[in-house]
């Protein structure tokens, strides 16, 4: 193994998040580890609606955090989503500057529109459903272009390096079938999100929660990682991935049916703009009584659906549908961990010289269920923000150890683990399914090693069982109530979390 001192903040990972922390580390040198050329599996170039932000003269950072308190059902830590909010326009303005083509009205103004649980349009959107790749492509270009940034497409985070205080000094980092140590003034974890460990997902399957497994095993602190958020309207024609039916769609008019043409969620104008865990869950149980569902815009979309969602509609024809004439197949998939490693808005964990952004970390922005569109916002934002605290940081101690490496998960046992995932920490839990997972992860550890993907579903199961109660992406058909007062769910593994020091400013 060979070593390698740089002299500056280590970002792991090329998504929104990690690219913004690296172009506003600047003039700190920053060195960006990405396992696959920039672009590719990033949930950010996935995404499909658009970034959200007070934009138009009717509307005010103050009504974004209302909304996005509603939709967190009680678990929103409000300094962090009123930094979000006022932050919304200016991030947008960033991006834009970086060339990010959002839509424009006439006037040059940003073209908004509306999305689940926004009380008002306020969703900039790029060529309709291409918002993600659009933004992330220009920030790739600004980040190949700047002098300060060296980016590695080739290298797989397998450890955080400590000192014997517990700061983070760096991370094992393994390209080319070797494995290097880099000593950073910083670490910048920015590894996306956990949508890999369920059988059906909209997100890239190379996303296993990896680095909030690395960080739990160094000692971080974890906050709320039963918390996944379950798309309503993945399409559902066999394919894993799931191609994503964006809510744009039904934001501009689309509707839920069964396969008699009844309205899902009731004939209301706005009844399909519910928060995602509520139409979520509706969803789920038309298709598990028989009646199917359906997102139809025939009426809403019809013709125009080639102009205004060129990526669903490629989707659907590449899958044998046309959405003008057919409605679409829908079935709910994991789409976001709202929970990760705990850090706050500059990023800061609860371990020294370890950062966190993007969908990693848990910030109590969303709480339990992400307000549509905040994800990105959050990305940018977030990720500019940590970038300038990451590099002012200074190198620590002389390093001591890694965290262990772990074994290697066979492509038949992720397999069985996804499929348990999905089937029993899905859109409705409950104890006793959640118990046949616990045990199954202990099968597939028994027969094949402690894993990174093991890890962290069982955070995800062990503290789905513990909640006992239901509230928002987090749903238990055998406790269906939701407690009057509002907790967290904060993990830290019992042997460090008297030992280790907090980073300075934790909270």
């Amino acid at each position: 193994m060979s070593r390698l001192h740089h002299d500056g903040p280590l970002i792991i990972g090329g998504g929104l998040a990690g690219l913004s922390a690296a172009l506003e580390s600047a003039p700190a040198r920053v060195l960006v580890v990405s396992p696959t050329p920039l672009l590719e599996a990033a949930s950010s170039a996935w995404a499909q609606g658009g970034v959200a932000a007070a934009l138009s003269p009717s509307d005010a950072p103050a009504l974004h955090l209302k909304d996005t308190e509603a939709a967190g059902a009680g678990l929103v830590d409000h300094h962090a989503a009123e930094v979000l909010t006022d932050d919304g326009r200016a991030t947008v303005e960033w991006l834009a500057a970086l060339g990010a083509p959002f839509d424009r009205e006439a006037d040059g103004g940003f073209s908004v529109s509306r999305e689940a649980a926004h009380s008002m349009a306020r969703v900039a959107r790029v060529g309709g459903d291409g918002a993600g790749r659009a933004i992330l492509s220009a920030l790739a270009i600004a980040a190949r272009a700047a002098e300060h940034i060296t980016v590695w497409e080739d290298g797989r985070l397998t450890g955080l390096i400590q000192d014997a205080g517990g700061r983070v000094v760096g991370a094992v980092i393994e390209r080319g079938g070797d494995r290097v140590e880099v000593l950073a003034t910083a670490v910048v974890l920015a590894t996306g999100g956990a949508g890999g460990l369920f059988g059906e997902t909209t997100t890239p399957r190379a996303l296993l929660g990896e680095g909030l497994g690395l960080a739990w095993l160094a000692g971080a602190e974890i906050l709320d990682p039963e918390f996944v958020q379950f798309h309503p309207t993945a399409i559902d024609v066999g394919l894993d991935p799931m191609p994503l039916a964006t809510e744009a769609l039904r934001g501009d008019g689309a509707r839920l049916i069964d396969r008699d043409g009844a309205f899902i969620l009731g004939p209301a104008a706005d009844a399909d703009l519910a928060p995602r865990d509520v139409v979520a869950r509706a969803v789920h149980q038309a298709r598990a009584e028989g009646r199917g569902a359906f997102l139809d815009a025939r009426t809403a979309i019809g013709d125009h659906f080639p102009q205004a969602f060129p990526a669903v509609f490629a989707s659907c024809i590449a899958a044998g549908l046309d959405p003008r004439v057919q409605p679409i197949p829908v079935a709910p998939a994991a789409h976001y961990h709202m929970g990760g490693i705990a850090a706050d808005p500059e990023g800061r964990t609860s371990l020294k010289g370890l950062f966190a952004v993007g969908e990693c970390a848990a910030t109590g922005v969303h709480g339990a269920n992400r307000l549509a569109s905040n994800s990105l916002l959050e990305a940018a934002a977030f990720g500019r923000r940590t970038g300038r605290m990451a590099a002012a940081e200074t190198v620590g101690g002389t390093p001591v150890g890694a965290t262990p490496a772990m074994a290697h998960l066979p492509a038949e046992a992720l397999l069985e683990l996804r499929k348990a995932m999905s089937a029993e920490a899905g859109v409705v839990r409950n104890a006793a399914g959640l118990t046949r997972l616990l045990a199954r992860i202990d099968g597939i550890e028994a027969a094949h090693g402690s894993a990174l993907p093991l890890v962290v579903s069982r955070l995800i199961a062990e503290a789905a069982l513990e909640r006992r109660e239901s509230r928002g992406g987090h749903y238990r058909s055998d406790v269906t109530e939701t407690f009057t007062t509002a907790r967290h769910t904060r993990l830290v593994k019992p042997e460090v979390e008297s030992a280790l020091p907090r980073a300075a400013g934790w909270a």
